[in-house]
């Protein structure tokens, strides 16, 4: 019979073997992306396997800037992404702290209603909110990818600073309106710096999400000097499917930003998501 030191011990042993193996899985492709952006085609599928290139071929990152104009992609992006962050981080917390803080009628009706359209696929209403945009003529603009972000953000976001803001307690409020504050001066002076783990959290996922979406810029954009780095890959894949070494610097060159933003906030991930969900 084993001991219940040594029990725990193997457990441990287990959880982290499998830790690392599922670590493994996630790490390999990343590791195979770098090391082909850095390598000759020949290279890249030599059989065994040559993990690392007998000369780094750096020359690849200049090419994809040559071949297309991956600089326009880029800017692109960061403009689509800034503006849609800024957006969704202060209209989402605008409308959380409507339904978490202030008392009226149909608050939790509206609430529910706002979860629900969570289920709605984005599929589902792509069509019906692609004949709107047409018919206002702002189709092949960036004006569809931002501007929902700017009127409420998305509901996951409402949903995520609400569960926080009702862990807040309810004294700052009443303490605050004795002293003549108004709702405004509350959320600003109180409530939003209490609440920069959560707003950073919103920040980066919506940032994320932004940066990856290929099938909105798809739908709306048909100019390729609009188009965003999601796209600018798309087409440089169907462009030169031989390139494979171009296509690996390429894909490396758009998820930079996505670890850089990560690396920065990733302090405030943990923390944000477990104090936004302690109470419903």
């Amino acid at each position: 019979m084993l001991s219940a030191k040594t029990k725990k011990t193997v457990g441990k042993l287990i959880t982290y073997a499998v830790l690392v193996t599922g670590s493994l899985f996630c790490i390999v492709p990343l590791v195979w992306m770098v090391r082909s952006s850095l390598m000759t085609p020949v290279e890249i599928f030599m059989v065994p396997v040559k993990w690392v290139p007998d000369k780094l071929m750096w020359s690849n990152y200049k090419k994809v800037f040559e071949v297309l104009p991956f600089f326009t992609y880029y800017r692109n992006s960061l403009f689509i992404a800034a503006l849609v962050v800024a957006g969704s981080m202060l209209t989402s917390s605008i409308c959380a702290y409507g339904l978490a803080r202030i008392k009226w009628k149909g608050r939790n009706v509206v609430f529910a209603c706002i979860m629900a359209s969570m289920m709605l696929p984005f599929a589902v209403t792509l069509i019906p909110t692609f004949l709107m945009w047409r018919a206002i003529g702002f189709t092949n603009s960036f004006v569809p990818l931002i501007a929902p972000a700017w009127f409420g953000g998305g509901a996951f976001y409402i949903f995520l600073l609400r569960q926080f803001y009702m862990t807040i307690p309810k004294d700052f409020d009443e303490a605050a309106y004795l002293d003549g504050a108004s709702h405004f001066q509350i959320f600003t002076r109180i409530i939003l710096p209490i609440t920069k783990p959560s707003l950073a959290v919103v920040g980066l996922f919506t940032f994320m999400n932004t940066w990856n979406d290929f099938l909105g810029p798809l739908v709306y954009l048909n100019d390729e000097a609009k188009y965003t780095v999601a796209l600018g890959l798309q087409l440089f894949t169907g462009s030169y499917r031989s390139e494979w070494h171009l296509m690996m610097a390429a894909a490396c060159l758009v998820l930079i930003p996505v670890i850089l933003v990560f690396i920065v906030g990733q302090r405030y991930l943990i923390e944000g998501i477990t104090m936004s969900g302690v109470k419903g």
